[in-house]
């Protein structure tokens, strides 16, 4: 350990993994944002909470089994000559998953109604905010520890990388989720992403990657047009 202190090479890893976790937990952050948009406070922020304190749980889990999930790369059975290892079938599954699940929550954004609030909604609207929260942060941090143990050897680089992207997932996810809530067009936005981060997943399911950079960078492009949106309503609105 004390090595690695002293170690700049160690250093550049901590570094470069660190960023690269943050950038992975993204996809992460903007799907816990639409997620806790749906019910009210201060539900929402406990379970913002619970969401990201079960995905670095999960993390540090998954970092502790490196064994079994370098296995988890081996080919478990093959359909027309493509093989396909339990990586693959959780990425598709995933993928699908949240295809389905922001086609869902657009289709429910554009058909909203008025209704009255159901006795227990809000109960049942937690947990099952809850419970998908647990299945993407599954999926999420499959992908996030497979990439942190091709990129690094030493377990402590990772388990700090891990924990350092996870304390800026927390303290960015509450103002992200805040300007979801508060903006509707936002939220549109942040779902359409989805449904493209989910086909990238199942992608990468086939073998077929895409580029993150192409994804990350149609993202900051559409939030930096949103933003100067929002930017100009704001200013417009006193004038009315």
């Amino acid at each position: 350990m004390i090595e690695l202190l002293s170690s700049p090479e160690a250093w550049a890893a901590l570094l470069t993994l660190t960023a690269l976790e943050i950038v992975l937990g993204i996809d992460n952050v903007i799907f816990l944002s639409v997620l806790v948009s749906r019910i009210p406070e201060p539900r929402a922020t406990r379970a913002r909470q619970i969401g990201l304190a079960l995905a670095l749980i999960f993390r540090l889990i998954l970092l502790t089994l490196l064994v079994w999930l370098i296995g988890l790369t081996a080919p478990v059975f093959s359909i027309a000559d493509k093989p396909f290892s339990w990586r693959d079938i959780i990425l598709i599954a995933g993928g699908l998953f949240l295809i389905a699940k922001a086609t869902h929550e657009i289709h429910s954004e554009v058909e909203a109604r008025d209704h009255a609030p159901e006795p227990g909604l809000a109960d049942r609207a937690f947990f099952w905010v809850i419970v998908q929260v647990v299945i993407v942060d599954l999926v999420f941090s499959i992908d996030s520890i497979i990439t942190a143990i091709g990129m690094a050897q030493d377990i402590e680089i990772m388990v700090a990388a891990v924990v350092i992207a996870m304390v800026v997932m927390y303290i960015s996810s509450g103002p992200v989720a805040r300007f979801v809530a508060e903006h509707p067009t936002t939220k549109m936005l942040a779902l359409a992403f989805l449904v493209l981060i989910g086909v990238a997943l199942v992608a990468d399911g086939f073998a077929f990657h895409i580029p993150r950079g192409y994804i990350y960078f149609a993202i900051l492009f559409s939030a930096s047009v949103e933003f100067f949106n929002v930017l100009a309503k704001r200013k417009r609105a006193p004038q009315r």
